[in-house]
C-alpha cells in the first residue's frame, strides 16, 4: 500500500512541474536572502575580528591611556618591574591610501592599519612578526629600524595596489599625508591568516611616531600574563606602577566592545531578511493546499481502499520535506552568491557607522549554512502542516464534492480574524515589556504579520462584495463575477492575497520609517550646522573622528580675513566602567549654544555650569543605553585618574547610534593631557562670500596636508549622502521580499487555473469569447491586488509605529517624527495593482486558450 501511496504521489507532482517550480523559487529566494545578509554580516565582522586577534597576537592584556597615549618611558620601566612577562609598545592608527608615487595603485582607494612595533619585544607576543628576515627577504632583520620610513606590507595587498619592494606609498594619516617606501612584503600561512593581515601596513615603531606625530607617546603596551596568583601578582604590580589615566584590561574586551556596538544593526539585517522567508511560507501553504485540492478524490479513493490518515499524513509531509530541501539547497547556493554582492553594502556601513573594516571576499560559515537550511526545511514544513492536516480529515464521500473546502473557509474567516485579534494582543504585551533586548520586540513584531494572514480572509471576502455592485456597473455581469470569484476561491486567493500584503506592508514600514528618520535627520542637520564653514581632519569613520588637524594649519584658517569667530571639537574615547565610550570636548558660541535641543532641561540650567565644573551633557542614544539623565553623575576615566562628572541634561543628535558624551573644552584640558582639535566651526564677518572664502581656506594649506574644508551647504550633502548610503542595504530586502511575493501571486493564479479549468469551460461552452475570459482574470487580479495594497497601507503603518516607537528606539535611542507621505501610499497601493496584473498575464492567457470540450468531458 506504501508503495501505491507514493507512486500516485509522484504522478501528481509530476503533472504541475510549473508549480513545484514556482514554490522551489519562492523558497529559495527566501533561503538566499537569509544567507546573503547572514554571510556577508559575518564575514565583514569574522575580518576585523581575524585582523583584531593576529594584531593581538598571544596577548592576553594591553595597557591604554586617553587620546594623548602613554610615555614610552612607560615601557622601560615595566620591562625593569617584570622582566618575566612578555611585553611590546605598539602605535596603531588608521591611514588611507590617496594616490601614487612610482607604483600603479587599485582605482578602489584601501584603508590600511598603520601597525608599528619593535622588533626586539615581537617574538614572543606576535609569531608572524618573529623572523622578519623571512618576511621580507631582507638579510638584515634590522632593517625596518636602519632604514626610515619603510614598512611591510602583506602580500595580497601589495598585489591589489600593484606594489613592489622599493615601491612608495603615500598615505593620509589624521589630516597629514605621509610617504612609506615597501621593505618587503608578509606571506602569511593559511587562508585564516592571509585574511586577518590584509591591509596591513607593519613599520617600526620610531617610523609609526614620525608619522602619527606622537614623538615619545605610543597607544598601547600588550602584554602576555600568566594565569593564576602568579598572574594576579604581575597584575597588581604593574597596575602600581600606572600613571593616571592609564588601565590595565584584557585585551578581548576592546574587540568585544566594537563587536557588541554591531549587534543591533546586524539583528535588525536578519530580522528584514526573515521576512522574506515568511513570505515563502505563504508560497509553500500555497502549493501544498493546491496540491491536496487537485489530488481530493485520488484521497478519498486511497482512504476506501484502506489507506490510513498517518500515511497520507506523511506522504503530504515527504512532498513538503524534498520540496523544501531541494529549495533550501538552492537558496543557499543562491545566497552564497547574494552575499558576495552584499558585503560590499554592509562592509561600508560598518565604516561609516562603527569602525575600519574592508573585507571583499565572503568566508562560507557552514553554522550559518546549517542554520540557514534548518530555516528554510522548516518553514516548508511548517507552511505544508495546516494543508497535510486538512488531507487526513477529510471524509471520502465529502471529498468528492469541491465546494466543501471553500465553504468550511467562508465559515472559519471569523475565527480566524478573531485570532488575528489575539495576535495583536500578544505582540502589544511584548512590546509593552521595557527590555533593551530586540528578540521581545522581533516575537511582537512576527505576531503583527501574522495577524494579517489571519485577517485576510474575512477582510478579502468583505472587500469583495462591497466590490461586486461598482464592479458590475463599471465592467457588466464579468465584474460582478471577478468579484465573486475572489470569494468563491476564497482557500487560494486569500493566501496570494496575504503574501502580496504582507511584502507591501514591510515596503510602506521601512518606508514610513525611514521617511521619518530622514526628516527627522534633516531638521537636525539644519540645527545644529549653524556654522558657515566647517574644517575638519579626514576620518574613515563618518560616526566619529578622533583624528587631529595640524595646529599650525588651524591657526592659519581660524586668524584668516573674513573669519569672526569660531568653536572647537575634539573627538575622544574615554571609560566609563570599565567600558570604551566615544566622548567630544567643544568650544561653544552663542549660535552654537542655540542649536541644542535638551529633552529633561532648560538651556539656562545647562551653559551658565558648563564650563565651570566638572560637567557634561548626553546625547539621547547614549542616555537611552546608559540608563542615565539630568542629575546623574559620571565616573570617567582621564588623564588625572577617574573623575566624577554630573550629567547637567540630554540632548537630541544622530551623530552616532553608540551616543556619546559633551564636555567643555576647559573641562578637557583639565584632566587630560591631549590639545589636539579635530574640527572647527567658521563664522564668517557679514556679507563675506562663503564659498569664496572657502576656497581662500584651500589655498591657505599646505600642500602636505589633507584637510576637509566645506561650506555648511556642502556638509550638509554630504551627511544626507552617508544617510542614504546607510539605508541602501534596506532598499534591497524591500526588493527582494517583494519578488518573492510576486512569485506568490503568480503560483496562485496558476494554480486556480487548473482548479477553474470546469468554470471556464461551462462559460466558453455558453459563448463567452477568449478574450473575455481574459478580461475576467485579469479584473479578479487586479481586485487581489487592490485588496492587498488596502490590507497592506494600515498593516504597513502600523509596523512603522513598532519600527520607530519599538525597534528603532530599543536598538539605537532615538526618538523620530513621524513623517507620512502620502505619495509612499498610493505607490504602494499601484505597485500592488500591477505586480497583479503582471502575475495575472499569463494565467489568464492560458485560461483563454482552454478548450470546453475537454474541461467538461467528465460532465
Amino acid at each position: 500500500m506504501s508503495a501505491l501511496v507514493t507512486l500516485a504521489s509522484l504522478r501528481g507532482i509530476s503533472r504541475h512541474p510549473w508549480q513545484i517550480g514556482l514554490s522551489l523559487l519562492g523558497i529559495a529566494l527566501g533561503v538566499a536572502v537569509v544567507v546573503g545578509i547572514d554571510l556577508a554580516s559575518a564575514s565583514s565582522l569574522r575580518g576585523f575580528r581575524l585582523s583584531t586577534e593576529a594584531l593581538t597576537g598571544s596577548a592576553t592584556h594591553e595597557i591604554r591611556a586617553g587620546s594623548a597615549g602613554l610615555p614610552q618611558e612607560l615601557f622601560a620601566q615595566l620591562c625593569i618591574a617584570v622582566p618575566d612577562v612578555a611585553m611590546a609598545p605598539v602605535i596603531q592608527a588608521n591611514a588611507l591610501v590617496i594616490g601614487e608615487t612610482g607604483a600603479i595603485l587599485g582605482e578602489r582607494r584601501t584603508a590600511l592599519t598603520l601597525f608599528g612595533v619593535d622588533p626586539f619585544s615581537e617574538t614572543k607576543l606576535r609569531p608572524w612578526l618573529a623572523d622578519l628576515d623571512a618576511a621580507h627577504g631582507a638579510n638584515d632583520g634590522l632593517a625596518l629600524i636602519r632604514e626610515p620610513a619603510t614598512g611591510l606590507i602583506s602580500a595580497d595587498t601589495a598585489q591589489r595596489l600593484g606594489l613592489a619592494r622599493g615601491d612608495s606609498l603615500r598615505l593620509r594619516i589624521d589630516s597629514r599625508v605621509e610617504s612609506v617606501r615597501i621593505l618587503g612584503v608578509i606571506v602569511p600561512e593559511g587562508p585564516r591568516a592571509k585574511l586577518a593581515l590584509d591591509d596591513l601596513l607593519v613599520v617600526d615603531i620610531a617610523t609609526a611616531q614620525e608619522l602619527c606625530h606622537q614623538l615619545g607617546r605610543i597607544t598601547r603596551i600588550d602584554l602576555a600574563l600568566p594565569e593564576g596568583e602568579r598572574g594576579l601578582a604581575r597584575e597588581a604590580k604593574i597596575t602600581a606602577l600606572l600613571p593616571a589615566g592609564a588601565k590595565l584590561e584584557r585585551s578581548a574586551l576592546r574587540a568585544q566592545g566594537l563587536e557588541d556596538m554591531t549587534h543591533a544593526f546586524r539583528l535588525n539585517l536578519r530580522a528584514l531578511s526573515l521576512l522574506a522567508l515568511l513570505v515563502g511560507v505563504f508560497l509553500v501553504y500555497n502549493t501544498m493546499t493546491f496540491s491536496v485540492l487537485q489530488r481530493r478524490p485520488l484521497i478519498a479513493t486511497l482512504r476506501t481502499l484502506g489507506v490510513t490518515r498517518a500515511q497520507i499524513f506523511c506522504t503530504i509531509a515527504g512532498e513538503a520535506l524534498w520540496l523544501g530541501v531541494i529549495g533550501t539547497c538552492l537558496g543557499i547556493w543562491l545566497g552564497t552568491e547574494l552575499a558576495q554582492r552584499l558585503i560590499v553594502l554592509i562592509s561600508q556601513t560598518m565604516n561609516d557607522l562603527y569602525f575600519v573594516t574592508s573585507v571583499r571576499e565572503v568566508r562560507v560559515d557552514w553554522s550559518i549554512v546549517a542554520q540557514a537550511a534548518a530555516l528554510g526545511v522548516g518553514a516548508t514544513l511548517l507552511g505544508a502542516l495546516p494543508p497535510a492536516i486538512e488531507a487526513t480529515r477529510e471524509r471520502p464521500r465529502l471529498a468528492l464534492s469541491g465546494s466543501n473546502l471553500e465553504s468550511r473557509w467562508r465559515v472559519f474567516a471569523p475565527r480566524l480574524f478573531a485570532l488575528g485579534a489575539c495576535s495583536i494582543a500578544v505582540a502589544l504585551l511584548l512590546f509593552s515589556f521595557e527590555t533593551a533586548n530586540l528578540v521581545p520586540s522581533f516575537i511582537g513584531l512576527l505576531f503583527v504579520v501574522l495577524s494579517v494572514g489571519l485577517w485576510t480572509p474575512l477582510l478579502s471576502v468583505a472587500c469583495s462584495r462591497l466590490a461586486a455592485p461598482l464592479f458590475g456597473r463599471m465592467f457588466g455581469m464579468f465584474g460582478r463575477h471577478a468579484a465573486r470569484g475572489i470569494e468563491m476561491h476564497l482557500s487560494r486567493t486569500s493566501v496570494a492575497i496575504a503574501a502580496l500584503a504582507v511584502a507591501l506592508s514591510a515596503t510602506i514600514g521601512m518606508g514610513v520609517m525611514i521617511d521619518s528618520f530622514r526628516s527627522t535627520f534633516v531638521k537636525w542637520l539644519e540645527l545644529t550646522i549653524e556654522a558657515d564653514i566647517y574644517v575638519s581632519a579626514p576620518t574613515l569613520v563618518a560616526s566619529h573622528n578622533e583624528s587631529t588637524l595640524d595646529p599650525a594649519s588651524l591657526k592659519l584658517l581660524t586668524q584668516a580675513p573674513g573669519v569672526a569667530e569660531f568653536t572647537t571639537y575634539r573627538g575622544f574615547e574615554t571609560r566609563l566602567e570599565g567600558r570604551p565610550i566615544h566622548a567630544a570636548a567643544i568650544t561653544l558660541n552663542q549660535r552654537r549654544m542655540e542649536s541644542f535641543e535638551f529633552s529633561d532641561a532648560r538651556a539656562e540650567e545647562v551653559w551658565p555650569f558648563f564650563d565651570g565644573k566638572d560637567a557634561l551633557i548626553v546625547t539621547e542614544s547614549f542616555g537611552y543605553r546608559s540608563k542615565v539623565g539630568r542629575g546623574d553623575r559620571l565616573t570617567l576615566a582621564t588623564d588625572r585618574g577617574p573623575r566624577d562628572f554630573e550629567v547637567l541634561g540630554t540632548y537630541s543628535d544622530f551623530a552616532s547610534d553608540q551616543g556619546f558624551v559633551l564636555i567643555s573644552r576647559a573641562s578637557y584640558e583639565r584632566c587630560f593631557d591631549d590639545r589636539g582639535v579635530t574640527s572647527t566651526a567658521l563664522f564668517c564677518e557679514p556679507g563675506v562670500d562663503v564659498e569664496a572664502l572657502v576656497s581662500r581656506l584651500r589655498a591657505l594649506v599646505p600642500q602636505d596636508q589633507a584637510i576637509t574644508i566645506r561650506s555648511n551647504r556642502v556638509l550638509r550633502e554630504g551627511s544626507l549622502v552617508v544617510f542614504e548610503r546607510t539605508f541602501a542595504i534596506t532598499a534591497v530586502l524591500r526588493l527582494l521580499a517583494t519578488a518573492v511575493a510576486f512569485v506568490g501571486v503568480l503560483s496562485a493564479l496558476l494554480s486556480l487555473e487548473l482548479e477553474r479549468a470546469r468554470e471556464i469551460g461551462i462559460l466558453r461552452a455558453q459563448g463567452v469569447t477568449p478574450r473575455e475570459v481574459r478580461r475576467l482574470v485579469i479584473l479578479e487580479t487586479g481586485l487581489m491586488g487592490t485588496i492587498a495594497g488596502l490590507i497592506a497601507m494600515p498593516l504597513g503603518f502600523a509596523l512603522a509605529m513598532v519600527l520607530i516607537l519599538v525597534i528603532n528606539k530599543r536598538s539605537f535611542g532615538w526618538s523620530l517624527d513621524l513623517q507620512l507621505d502620502p505619495w509612499l501610499f498610493v505607490s504602494t497601493l499601484s505597485l500592488a495593482l500591477l505586480a497583479a496584473l503582471l502575475a495575472g498575464l499569463y494565467p489568464a492567457w492560458r485560461m483563454s486558450r482552454s478548450r470546453p470540450a475537454l474541461a467538461l468531458r467528465g460532465d
